[in-house]
């Protein structure tokens, strides 16, 4: 029996140019965080023949090319094809609320089919092969941070190069400032983010064709990655939920689809009751809004008035692990 356990994210700043059409042209910058809600793996042997997957479907397919779950299938294909296991995923949040489920899945049941080859491999290479898996083979309209960001842990600055490298370093922010964000940072639940690929496969279209005023509101959101950085590294975080603000008036002029009129509206209620700014998380039109709050109880108060559940989360430091190797 194998469990692996591996955090979910949010991002601090530049999400979006970790997309291989704009990276791949202007190189990527986004600092993320790894936070203590989690996708689990069970991976254990069984007798008989195919396989046994268990996730919000149930399959019991005999032959790789039966599995409906795309990235089940494909990781299966490419790193066990011999069949004879079950595996079963949980979740700590449903996917599709821009919390980059998707790509904390892949990863961790990468690892959790290494731990059963008994292989133990870097979380560098972990994520690669996720990001293959997902943008190569199944041709997701997806970035890299998700995958980097869950096997690594923490909150990492990450360099996203042209030639499709990516450099990893940890933002050096103080004891302080990381239990300032973990106390002061509030996340809430709008709804299921139903048309995230959507919106990503429009902004990967428009960047491959050069659309001017995608690409410079992505060299924009680059650049407030990087002031987000300074700033923290800076201990400055009531700053920083200011930069949230100017993010999120940036972020929405992305794409149509990315906000809406009850968002909009719970947004100005946050600000109007204790926020200081706040982002919606994920490709948009649905999922979390994530606020940097001065008066934390006020804020929960006012969104728990509107019907928005909260989720309490602080920073995971491990990143993709097992948890139980029998």
């Amino acid at each position: 029996m194998i469990i692996t356990r591996t955090p979910l994210r949010i991002s601090i700043g530049g999400g979006g140019t970790d997309l291989p059409s704009y990276y791949s042209q202007f190189g990527g910058f986004v600092v993320a965080a790894a936070i203590t809600q989690y996708i689990f793996i069970s991976l254990n042997r069984m007798f008989g023949e195919g396989y046994l997957l268990k996730y919000s479907a149930l399959e019991n397919p005999k032959t790789l090319d039966e599995i409906r779950h795309p990235i089940f299938r494909e990781v299966l294909r490419r790193h066990n094809g011999s069949g004879s296991l079950e595996i079963a995923s949980l979740a700590d949040v449903p996917a599709g609320t821009g919390l980059g489920s998707s790509g904390a899945f892949t990863v961790g049941l990468l690892r959790a089919l290494f731990a059963y080859k008994r292989q133990y491999l870097q979380a560098a290479v972990v994520a690669e092969e996720a990001c293959k898996i997902e943008i190569d083979v199944l041709h997701q309209p997806v970035g890299k941070q998700d995958q980097y960001i869950a096997a690594y842990g923490g909150m990492v600055c990450f360099e996203f190069h042209p030639d499709g490298t990516v450099t990893a370093k940890p933002l050096n922010v103080s004891s302080e400032t990381l239990l300032d964000l973990e106390h002061n940072l509030l996340m809430f639940f709008t709804g299921y983010s139903r048309n995230a690929a959507e919106v990503l496969d429009d902004q990967k279209q428009r960047t491959v064709k050069c659309d001017s005023g995608m690409i410079d509101n992505l060299h924009y959101t680059k650049q407030l990655g990087l002031r987000a950085r300074a700033i923290l590294e800076a201990g400055k975080t009531r700053e920083y939920g200011e930069l949230m603000h100017e993010h999120w008036e940036h972020k929405r002029t992305r794409s149509q689809g990315m906000t809406n009129p009850r968002i909009d509206h719970w947004y100005e209620t946050g600000l109007a009751n204790g926020a200081v700014g706040g982002k919606l998380v994920g490709a948009g039109g649905g999922g979390y809004l994530l606020f940097y709050a001065e008066d934390p109880m006020k804020l929960r108060r006012a969104m728990a008035a509107e019907g928005l559940t909260e989720l309490r989360f602080r920073f995971d430091h491990d990143g993709s692990t097992v948890l139980v190797r029998d």
